[in-house]
């Protein structure tokens, strides 16, 4: 495969893995009042998914897989900027794919554990300490598997793989400054959602609400923003006046 067909498929994974995530994302909003309902006691959240059927289920498994043209892009990219001698490369991309792919592990307890847990605890059968242990158990992985797995370690891989290539490529002026300077401030934004998640265990902790929204929000507009790069011209690190891509010839 040549470098610019790489390099296409490369954008066309940015781009397309973060328009796609959004997909899932939005019908949960709509069908199962995500993110919002999980605050809500245990007996609301598992009665709401329960009623909600095979369709939740299935859209919960394409909220985890869409991620996968993600994690291609993230896992390729190093063949396109390997020339740029970016530091911390193999780093940064090895924690690129780790973040999304505990952000995936994550994800699937929806899909193979909750709804086993949903069934028992709305089981007419089900005596009321049947339904106690089934909310010790659903808090149990929903605090790990969510809270442990998908975001705090999701969030942090996610934002150092950001923050350390758009070092690099301010480094290395493959992208216009701004591109760089855009990365690093929606991986320190998205970082400070960390404060929300360490406030369900520490009462008072300080946290922005926002910061998770905002965070992922610039996050998936960033990725977009390389994807675009990438389509339109080969990274080559440029002189020091010069911060735009030279157009690739025919």
């Amino acid at each position: 495969m040549n470098e610019q067909r790489l390099r296409r498929l490369i954008g066309l994974g940015f781009i397309l893995g973060a328009i796609l995530i959004n997909v899932p994302y939005f019908i949960l909003i709509a069908s199962f009042d995500y993110p919002a309902i999980l605050r809500e006691p245990t007996a609301v959240i598992l009665t709401r998914f329960q009623a909600g059927g095979s369709s939740l289920i299935l859209t919960w498994l394409a909220f985890a897989w869409v991620g996968l043209p993600l994690l291609f892009a993230i896992g390729m990219l190093p063949r396109i900027l390997a020339r740029a001698d970016i530091p911390y490369l193999g780093i940064a991309t090895a924690l690129g794919i780790a973040g999304m792919v505990v952000q995936m592990v994550g994800l699937l307890r929806w899909v193979f554990v909750v709804p086993v847990l949903a069934q028992m605890y709305v089981d007419p059968n089900s005596t009321e300490s049947i339904r106690a242990a089934v909310s010790v158990v659903f808090q149990a992985v929903h605090q790990y598997g969510g809270v442990v797995l998908g975001e705090h370690l999701g969030y942090a891989f996610v934002c150092i793989w950001m923050a350390l290539i758009s070092v690099g490529l301010l480094r290395a002026r493959l992208f216009p400054r701004w591109v760089g300077v855009f990365g690093l401030a929606a991986a320190a934004v998205y970082s400070l959602a960390h404060g929300e998640l360490l406030a369900t265990v520490i009462p008072g902790f300080p946290a922005w609400g926002l910061a998770g929204l905002i965070g992922s929000l610039c996050w998936l507009a960033w990725m977009i923003v390389l994807g675009i790069f990438l389509l339109r011209a080969a990274p080559e690190p440029r002189p020091h006046t010069i911060n735009q891509l030279a157009p690739t010839s025919a």
